[in-house]
């Protein structure tokens, strides 16, 4: 099921193409995610809302009639959301990408600033910074334009999709891992930064992110975490695997990468599981992809103090009785 916009909105190349994916989201979170973006600046023929209903238990579209002449709606067999967004890559024609998820939206000011950035210093991507709240802060700290591998090479990186807004023709095959539930994110992030050009990093918090109960990242049951679990591992292998093929500078930014989502996918063993035995098992495995130990690079303080103490049976054992605890706190 598919609804188009009318012709005239089509008459220009729209600069944004918005894409949101939706499965079993409230309706009032939708309405209000797409309001979000047509409060913003941008004219009718500059943006493109492109939602793709991944097979949720009801079709919202005759829920969302405010803003059936202003988007694209496509109603799918539930695929997941790797899928979802390959569709909505699939139907894009605007200049720039921007994804939200359905419970999310964007928060005008800040997010104005970000398509600033994007008219006027001619970037072909612009990271930005995500909330947990809807209060806005319109002081910004705009960094250097600087090439994706250099930044990565430089800094950490959030692997949401959703905290950058990108040129369409940077993407070339790329796409996200159909099937991949969780580190989807990070397998996509990763590989698209490399082939930028011009990065711009704003300290912006221009998306509000939305915690869920519902959301796949929240799910409680064993299952569903050692599912996130081997999606991760998925996305190291992935990841590792490619930086091999590489030239160097793009190398050793994915390397860097590699290492940090190695950390956490090590920490999110001990805090989902909080079994030794198992933890045991995975480090072997990582041992013999050449994953563990932790490479010794001066990163950042928290990834040398995390690999000082993976490094030895007694640090694990601090590790496995302290950080369920600290998680717990929080």
């Amino acid at each position: 099921m598919q609804t188009q916009p009318t012709d005239s909105l089509r008459s220009k190349q729209p600069l944004v193409s918005f894409i949101i994916p939706v499965y079993n989201v409230p309706v009032d979170m939708v309405h209000e995610c797409i309001a979000s973006i047509t409060a913003l600046s941008l004219r009718p023929f500059e943006r493109e809302i492109i939602v793709v209903d991944d097979g949720s238990d009801a079709c919202q579209l005759n829920d969302i009639t405010d803003y059936t002449d202003n988007l694209i709606y496509i109603r799918q067999k539930n695929k997941g959301v790797s899928t979802a967004r390959n569709q909505g890559l699939r139907m894009a024609h605007g200049s720039f990408i921007q994804f939200i998820d359905g419970d999310d939206k964007l928060l005008q000011a800040p997010y104005e600033h970000v398509l600033d950035i994007v008219r006027y210093q001619k970037a072909d991507m612009v990271t930005f910074d995500f909330t947990k709240n809807d209060t806005v802060d319109n002081k910004y700290e705009d960094g250097q334009p600087t090439t994706g591998t250099q930044f990565m090479r430089n800094n950490n990186i959030h692997g949401s999709v959703c905290g950058y807004i990108f040129k369409r023709n940077i993407l070339g095959e790329l796409q996200f891992t159909p099937g991949m539930a969780y580190g989807e994110d990070e397998e996509f992030t990763a590989q698209l930064l490399l082939r930028a050009e011009n990065v711009v990093c704003t300290s912006a918090k221009a998306y509000y992110y939305r915690m869920r109960q519902a959301s796949a990242i929240n799910a409680q049951d064993m299952e569903s975490r050692l599912k996130r679990l081997n999606d991760n591992k998925e996305v190291l292998y992935s990841l590792h695997n490619k930086a091999d093929t590489m030239p160097t500078d793009e190398r050793m930014a994915l390397q860097r990468r590699v290492a940090q989502l190695t950390m956490d996918y090590i920490y999110n063993i001990i805090i989902l599981t909080q079994d030794h035995k198992y933890l045991t098992q995975q480090l072997e495995e990582l041992r013999t992809k050449g994953l563990f130990p932790l490479p010794d690079r001066n990163y950042t303080t928290k990834y040398n103090w995390f690999r000082r103490m993976t490094n030895s049976d007694f640090g694990l054992t601090i590790l496995m009785r302290t950080l369920p605890l600290i998680n717990k706190e929080r």
